[in-house]
This record gives C-alpha cells, sequence and structure tokens, in this order.
C-alpha cells in the first residue's frame, strides 16, 4: 500500500477515534448530570454514546478517568466565558466607561446562561460537589478564584464601597453563584436571568457607592456573554 494511503487511513482513524471520544465525553456528563457520579454506570453512558463497553474502556480505563475527561472538556467552556474577562482582569483594560463589578454582573449571567445550556458544564460544577480529592479541573474552584480577582482588581480601583471587603463580596457572589447551580437540579429557574437580575439588584446597593449605583446593569449588559 502506498505511503499516502496509509496516511490517510491513519488519519481517518484519528478523526475517528477523536469523535468517539467526545461522544463518550458527552454522554458521560449527560448521565452524571442525570443521575449523579455515584449512581451512574458504564453500559448507561455506552449505550447512550452508541458504543460498546471495550469502546468505551479502550477510550477510558475507569469512570473516575471519564469524571477527569467531562471536568477538563468543562473547564474549557469555563475559561471560555471567563478568558476575554480574564484578560482585562490581569492586563487591566476595560472598555471605556465599563468596570470590574460590571464585568462580574455580566459574566455571572453568561455563566447561569451556560449551565442551563450545557450538560457537560453542569456535570463538572456538579463532579467538584461530589469528588471530595484534589483536582486540577474544580470548576468550582476555579470560578471562585476568578471572582476573587476581578472584586480585588474592584477593590484596589475604587470600585467598591469603602465599607464593602472585597473577601466578603466574594464569599456572597461565590456561595449565591454556585447555590443557584446547586438548587437548579430540582428548578431550572434559579439559573433563569431573572433570578440572577435579582440577585444583583439586591446585592448592587451594598457593593458600590450610592452615586454610581445608576449606571450599573443588574441584567446584564452586551457583554453577559463573553
Amino acid at each position: 500500500m502506498a505511503p499516502l494511503a496509509v496516511t490517510e487511513q491513519s488519519m481517518v482513524k484519528q478523526e475517528r477515534a477523536a469523535r468517539t471520544r467526545e461522544t463518550l465525553i458527552r454522554s458521560a456528563a449527560e448521565t452524571f448530570d442525570r443521575d449523579g457520579f455515584s449512581v451512574a454506570s458504564l453500559t448507561a453512558i455506552s449505550s447512550l454514546a452508541g458504543v460498546s463497553n471495550g469502546a468505551l474502556h479502550f477510550h477510558f480505563p475507569s469512570k473516575a478517568a471519564l469524571a477527569n475527561a467531562v471536568e477538563e472538556a468543562a473547564l474549557t467552556r469555563l475559561l471560555a466565558l471567563t478568558g476575554n474577562a480574564r484578560v482585562d482582569v490581569e492586563g487591566g483594560v476595560l472598555p471605556a466607561g465599563e468596570g470590574r463589578v460590571q464585568l462580574l454582573v455580566d459574566v455571572t449571567h453568561g455563566l447561569a446562561g451556560a449551565l442551563r445550556a450545557d450538560p457537560v458544564l453542569r456535570a463538572g460544577f456538579a463532579l467538584s460537589g461530589e469528588l471530595s480529592r484534589p483536582r486540577p479541573g474544580d470548576l468550582r474552584e476555579r470560578w471562585r478564584r476568578w471572582v476573587e480577582e476581578t472584586l480585588r482588581q474592584a477593590e484596589a480601583e475604587g470600585e467598591l464601597r469603602p465599607e464593602a471587603a472585597a473577601g466578603d463580596v466574594v464569599t456572597a457572589v461565590v456561595a449565591a453563584t454556585v447555590g443557584f447551580e446547586v438548587l437548579a437540579v430540582r428548578d431550572g429557574a434559579w439559573l433563569s436571568a431573572a433570578t440572577v437580575t435579582r440577585f444583583w439588584r439586591l446585592l448592587l446597593p451594598t457593593l458600590v457607592p450610592a452615586d454610581r449605583l445608576a449606571g450599573f446593569e443588574a441584567a446584564g449588559t452586551a457583554r453577559r456573554s463573553v
């Protein structure tokens, strides 16, 4: 067989394997999202993916390995949501008239919308609560760190009321957003835009100076889909 034909066959096999792996990750996420990690079975995951148990084990030797892959995929999605925002925070550059607090409002709206629509992201956050071992892909911890850094910059730049300590605000924002994610397992309305807006309408007056409050949009701005 000609070398070119061998190369083409190898590429086709690699593409097929990559597609199968992605299908298994999504099927695992949907199964973890529906049943929980402890109850979910590899048989159910392979059945949903339309592959054999042998094919599943070829890509992932265990349920834990699948969970790691789901968390990695979910982390990629979370970083995409906060990616432009992270550049802003670290680089110190924001569009004219916008600040860190509005950025945080917008990203929480974007996160809630993504959690409503994406089972991989939902499963990644849920696994952060179900799996107690330390993991690089712990989404709740990554989210906390991003919120903390954004609010630290907001405090340093004078966006917060003097009595609004950034650490206390981090606790409130992370507790609320993670709580919405957990409660939405039973009632998706907890991740609705209306719920997130009500939260920010309650928090913003305690967070930013009164003379600047009118400049903030609790319902988010065009940047909410960052």
